[in-house]
């Protein structure tokens, strides 16, 4: 299986689509929690399911429950946690919501983990993708 990762922050629409279709990505997995912010620009919820189906026939899934609780994310982002600590409770809270058993393997074979965060160094969508690597053991990870 191959699980992509990519943040559309710094990126142009431009760049961002063509680095989906380049791969084949068949869907994109919307692992944020806020997803229709006016500061995601051409992927707000809605412009971005739009844009990903016209213009590269890739389908949108929006899953929340491989998104961060707003007190994690908040304790992070806003209050500037540590980022070993965010990732220890992220995890933690993956395994808690079983999302290994929960979400089906073949929706996230070739596709693509969506987030803000221009790397994924310091994002969850890198911590969900690694976790599910260590779950089901057959995940190739590419960060686009």
């Amino acid at each position: 299986m191959k699980l992509y990762t990519i943040g559309f922050t710094q990126k142009s629409a431009d760049e961002f689509f063509t680095l989906l279709q380049q791969a084949k990505v068949k869907r994109v997995l919307d692992v944020r929690l806020h997803n229709e912010s006016q500061l995601a620009g051409f992927s707000k919820k809605k412009d971005l399911e739009y844009f990903l189906r016209a213009i590269a026939d890739i389908a949108y899934v929006h899953l929340s429950e491989l998104a961060p609780t707003p007190e994690l994310f908040d304790q992070y982002k806003k209050k500037g946690g540590a980022w070993p600590v965010f990732e220890k409770n992220f995890v933690r809270l993956l395994a808690s919501r079983k999302v290994d058993e929960r979400v089906p393997k073949a929706l996230l074979d070739k596709a693509c983990l969506l987030c803000s965060e221009p790397s994924a160094e310091h994002c969850h969508r890198r911590l969900v993708a690694e976790y599910l690597q260590a779950k089901w053991g057959d995940v190739e990870i590419v960060h686009l």
